[in-house]
């Protein structure tokens, strides 16, 4: 009996384990024949990331909100592509696409926020804000029953606020300089214009110039409208100014570019792994073809104005002012979502005429890829040509064989390195603390009854050259804790006052005003308009 009971306690253990494992095996026998019950019939052939998601919805311990979670892992997902493929939340398309429309409902008014107050800097043209006569120098302090004064008012609570469906109303309350009450105007929403072509104008009797900011759907019309107005004033030659632009719509750029080249022209080639190759040829001889053309970029001009400038530089219908640009060469196509959401997918790449692929490599991710134009800095692109690290054993050839060099962006055919001569430590400082753009606006706002008679900007700068604007701001400045610094004054006293006229000519006669007097510290306009009156230095146009 006692050998029975030893050898019961012995095994006893030994059964409990094993029955413990089979219990296991058994549960996971279970569970698996369970879930392989419900993968076939819920999940049918669908992807891996599918099945993950309809597992975490079935089976996960706690409740998930699972359509948050598809949201964070898109992006994440598309980061292992390029840099340029992005996924766009239905928030924010409505955003993107006014933006590329090129118009929006709103109320037609240009504002900044000032001293925690929304300052109407200029109303739109024909818009609902100038028929019920709102003018610059306008408070907006209500929107509705909201009041829109305060430390919490940003740019995105305005745009909240004062856009809308067209047709829609919206009550503004206005607070008017010299009047006791409130003005309370009851208007309509319009379709508001954005404009892509910053400005046009002459910059000497024989010369015009043109900005544009991006690519928009109406980008061309835009652009010809300008070209018109120029011709009106005499303008023989142009100047083109894609620095800082950072790219838009193919279509608009191919319409614009078509109009300086000839007949069966190549503008610009696109091929991608699954896409044939696609080629984009001018229709007819352009309407401004054999002008005099300069086209200004830098490192910041992407995409669309790659496009424009390798298209004008490879067939040799212009010459190319600046530093190198970019090196965004990607397509992408737009596919929406259900919910209203999208992806922009690349699907290609963009090619100039000689056959250079306008992209720069990115493989070693998207944080090294942006980090490019630091690098560029550091290596001394910036400010000398020789400085410039480009694959120089990539040679292409232009319609009239000159050699032109691929590796990323666009090579300009004269390099104008980035102007610091004037910069100090102060000016630093006076920066950092918006001094500037704060002083011209209140000077702006104090004095526009007196200013109002100025048309032009040299109009301006004279007169407030005489009036020693940069004095009055220098003691504006002290007042605002920028001790003087006679070493910074006497580095970058002609920035300061030059760019103090600029922003205070803006604020009363818009862009024109604003870039006829910034254009004389800009080196880069400089050498354009010095270049495009010198034959021997623009490239032939036969």
């Amino acid at each position: 009996m006692e050998n029975s009971n030893r050898r019961l306690s012995t095994w006893v253990p030994v059964l409990l384990a094993l029955t413990l494992i089979f219990g296991v095996w058994l549960g996971i026998k279970l569970q698996n024949r369970r879930l392989g019950a419900i993968l076939p019939a819920q999940l049918g052939n669908r992807s891996k990331l599918d099945m993950v998601i309809s597992l975490i919805e079935g089976n996960y311990v706690d409740t998930v909100n699972s359509r948050k979670m598809v949201e964070e892992a898109i992006p994440e997902l598309l980061k292992q592509l390029d840099p340029h493929t992005t996924y766009i939340p239905a928030k924010e398309m409505q955003g993107v696409s006014e933006e590329m429309s090129g118009n929006f409902g709103g109320i037609g008014v240009q504002f900044s926020i000032q001293n925690d107050t929304v300052m109407v800097i200029d109303v739109i043209s024909g818009g609902p804000s100038q028929k019920l006569g709102i003018r610059a120098g306008d408070r907006i302090v209500r929107v509705n029953d909201s009041t829109l004064v305060g430390k919490n008012v940003k740019n995105e609570l305005v745009f909240r606020k004062l856009r809308g469906p067209k047709g829609t109303k919206v009550k503004v309350g206005i607070w008017r300089k010299g009047l006791p009450d409130l003005l309370s105007f009851d208007i309509s929403r319009g379709d508001i214009p954005i404009y892509s072509v910053d400005v046009s104008y002459l910059v000497d009797n024989k010369t015009g110039y043109v900005k544009i900011g991006r690519f928009a759907e109406h980008t061309y019309e835009e652009f010809m409208a300008a070209l018109a107005k120029l011709d009106s004033g005499g303008a023989e030659q142009i100047i083109i100014d894609l620095r800082g632009n950072p790219g838009g719509y193919l279509s608009s750029v191919i319409r614009m570019v078509n109009e300086v080249l000839d007949k069966g022209e190549l503008i610009v080639y696109t091929a991608g792994r699954t896409q044939p190759k696609r080629e984009s040829f001018a229709e007819n001889r352009g309407k401004y073809f054999g002008r005099r053309i300069v086209v200004m970029v830098d490192e910041y001009s992407a995409s669309a104005s790659e496009i424009f400038a390798g298209a004008i530089q490879d067939n040799d219908r212009g010459t190319i002012i600046g530093r190198r640009t970019f090196g965004k060469g990607l397509v992408q196509e737009q596919i929406p979502f259900y919910d209203g959401s999208a992806i922009r997918l690349t699907v290609a790449r963009y090619y100039t005429p000689s056959g250079r692929c306008i992209q720069r490599p990115y493989l070693k991710g998207t944080d090294d890829y942006y980090a490019d134009i630091t690098r560029r800095f550091v290596h001394g692109e910036f400010e000398q040509k020789d400085s410039i690290h480009n694959a120089d054993t990539v040679k292409y050839f232009t319609r009239l064989k000159r050699v032109v060099y691929g590796g990323g962006g666009i090579m300009p055919d004269i390099f104008v390195p980035a102007d610091t001569t004037g910069n100090s430590s102060y000016l630093f400082k006076l920066m950092q603390k918006g001094l500037v753009y704060q002083f011209a606006f209140d000077y702006a706002d104090k004095h526009r009854t007196e200013l109002a008679h100025l048309k032009t900007g040299s109009e301006f700068a004279d007169l407030l050259h005489k009036r020693s604007i940069l004095n009055e701001f220098l003691q504006y400045a002290v007042k605002n804790g920028i001790a003087n610094n006679q070493a910074g004054i006497k580095t970058s006293g002609k920035i300061i006052e030059t760019q103090l006229m600029a922003y205070i000519a803006r604020n009363i006669i818009g862009e024109e005003g604003f870039y006829s007097i910034i254009s004389t510290i800009d080196n880069t306009l400089q050498e354009a308009v010095k270049s495009i009156n010198n034959k021997d230095k623009l490239v032939s146009v036969n």
